[in-house]
């Protein structure tokens, strides 16, 4: 091949790279949000079992403790019709939560039961966070006691935001710690209701504590043993030393 031959291949060799880099600086990016990072979607509950309908949240956590002690992920909330009902695992089909509640049922572990699909969010992710802080506001005032394995010390305020998504249709970590990570970090003017703020209330300054933001500076959450799930202000001043930033999950 000759030397203009050469050089001719080499230049559109140069302006093809040129043209894919611009092309490729074209591409749409998804800006994470304020505080660095995107999250990955919650898991959604699809199905789950639900047992029992109580006149008393004491009545629901026993039997959910009862439950969590030969292994289901059981959990007691308060119903839309003011009954505690206990609710267990996820299942991507209803005909696979169906025969895994007749397994249980022929062990003798539950009675009846119901096969239950949780709201979903995806149809209205725009009206989720106000779903949410109107799912919370039912136990406001309510000494609940968690089902697991905080039964002893109370319904702790991880437990409280795990059962306001999952009656929400999301499957959101057991842990403060846990749901701290699973978040995308929201920046403090950009607050919206429904999001999870978090608290460093021990002595190692780690994340300890959380709460469902309901707008305007106020939170709902369970604040310990010997009492009821109640309100509280970002500005108090508590909480305002021990504030550790807030997540979002939808």
């Amino acid at each position: 091949m000759s030397a203009g031959g050469t050089k001719t291949r080499w230049y559109l060799l140069c302006l093809l790279v040129v043209v894919l880099a611009a092309c490729a600086g074209d591409r749409p990016r998804t800006t994470p949000p304020a505080g660095g990072r995107a999250s990955a979607p919650l898991p959604a509950i699809d199905y789950t079992i639900q047992v029992g309908a109580f006149s008393t949240v004491e009545r629901a956590a026993r039997y959910a403790e009862q439950l969590a002690a030969v292994g289901l992920d059981a959990y007691h909330f308060i119903d839309r019709d003011g009954l505690s009902k206990v609710r267990f695992e996820r299942f991507r089909t209803k005909t696979d939560a169906r025969h895994r509640a007749l397994e249980l049922q022929a062990r003798g572990l539950i009675e009846s039961f119901y096969i239950v699909r949780p709201v979903r969010a995806g149809p209205r992710r725009e009206t989720l966070g106000s779903d949410l802080v109107r799912t919370a506001r039912r136990f406001i005032g309510s000494p609940y006691r968690w089902g697991g394995t905080s039964a002893r010390s109370g319904f702790d305020c991880s437990g409280l935001t795990m059962t306001v998504y999952r009656l929400n249709g999301l499957e959101l970590p057991r842990s403060a710690a846990a749901q701290h990570r699973a978040g995308a970090p929201v920046a403090r003017s950009d607050m919206r209701p429904g999001d999870l703020v978090f608290f460093a209330t021990g002595r190692r300054g780690r994340v300890s504590h959380v709460g469902i933001y309901t707008g305007r500076g106020e939170f709902i959450h369970a604040p310990g043993r010997g009492k009821t799930i109640r309100t509280a202000m970002l500005d108090n001043g508590y909480f305002r030393s021990r504030y550790k930033g807030a997540r979002r999950y939808l």
